[in-house]
């Protein structure tokens, strides 16, 4: 085991010191630095973005050929973090504790140390990572003129104006699948320059606010479905993946339940715990999504793209396009091609 003791100002500076412990190169693009790394430490590479106000972000896609130690001294620097843990796992512990926590695959924690307080993350070897870490200087982000903490919960509130770093705070949340779709996302994000860091932004924002609504769900004790266990979410997981990669094959409910070994009750009950939608209603928003992205993206006429996501009848398409973006694919495509 190999412990790398960091003594940052800056999150820059985490992503400087593991760049010195572990040889990697880091290249900078409007902003954006990017340490890759392929030798006998590590594979893959870690990103740092800096925003306005205090808010970065450092996302890890790394599998570690030795087991590490990250100890980060968070006097200079001491943000609160917001981590989620899209694959593989970590482990956590503040200086004074004795027990380490396990992250697991998609779920969540916040942690904020003490000024003179020590965080541990341990890293596991030879397993593939995906940690996206959006991390809040607090006086800083207090000045921007639309943060209300105010109307935060009453610790995430205690949190978030402790700007002394008088106290620990740490939260480890339950499963939360649906945020693992926005950093995904943000993996996806093919714009350049000034462009693709809004649209990161943006995503960090979205991610900040369902690390937010899932604190205080659990404050307020809302529990996952006890009808559908914590792997029957992840199967369930899987199956939304295969509907958004493959809309155009067509699912049916029983099919489903025959080929993932889930009643259709729990079919349905996973499906609108995580998206808010029957099966049948989630597998329609797919292709609507894709459908328009096609009339943006591809010179495909209206009855093309509608049999290439799966749908057997224009008109019954153009009724349901109409009824969830407020017009009809005709005009859509119309107002695309003015504005081009």
């Amino acid at each position: 085991m190999i412990e790398i003791i960091i003594n940052p100002t800056s999150t820059r500076d985490i992503l400087t010191e593991i760049n010195e412990h572990l040889d990697g190169q880091i290249e900078e693009h409007w902003g954006e630095y990017t340490m890759t790394i392929d030798n006998a430490n590590a594979k893959g590479k870690i990103i740092y973005i800096p925003f306005d106000w205090g808010v970065n972000l450092l996302d890890f896609d790394i599998k570690f050929h030795k087991e590490f130690i990250l100890k980060i001294d968070g006097e200079a620097f001491n943000p609160i973090r917001f981590m989620y843990n899209l694959q593989g796992y970590f482990s956590h512990r503040f200086g004074v504790q004795n027990t380490e926590y396990k992250t697991e695959q998609f779920q969540s924690i916040i942690i904020a140390n003490k000024s003179e307080g020590v965080n541990y993350i341990h890293f596991p070897k030879n397993e593939k990572l995906q940690i996206n870490t959006i991390q809040i200087a607090r006086k800083e982000f207090l000045k921007k003129r639309t943060t209300n903490v105010s109307s935060l919960n009453k610790k995430l509130y205690e949190v978030f104006v402790d700007t002394d770093h008088d106290n620990r705070f740490s939260h480890f949340g339950e499963l939360n699948l649906r945020m693992s779709d926005d950093v995904k996302s943000i993996h996806k994000i093919k714009s350049n320059g000034m462009l693709r860091i809004l649209k990161i932004e943006a995503k960090v924002y979205e991610i900040l606010s369902l690390h937010i609504q899932q604190h205080d769900r659990q404050t307020k004790g809302k529990k996952l479905p006890t009808t559908v266990s914590k792997k029957e979410l992840k199967t369930i997981k899987r199956i939304s993946d295969l509907i958004q990669k493959e809309p155009a094959k067509q699912y049916s409910l029983d099919q489903l339940s025959i080929d993932y070994g889930l009643s259709q009750a729990k079919l349905q009950d996973g499906f609108k715990f995580l998206y808010k939608r029957t099966v049948t209603e989630f597998i329609r928003h797919i292709r609507l999504e894709q459908s328009r992205n096609l009339m943006k993206t591809t010179d495909l006429n209206i009855s093309q793209i509608v049999y290439s996501i799966g749908f057997t009848s224009r008109s019954y398409f153009s009724k349901i396009f109409k009824e969830k973006f407020g017009i009809s694919p005709n005009e859509f495509k119309k107002q695309i091609a003015v504005k081009v």
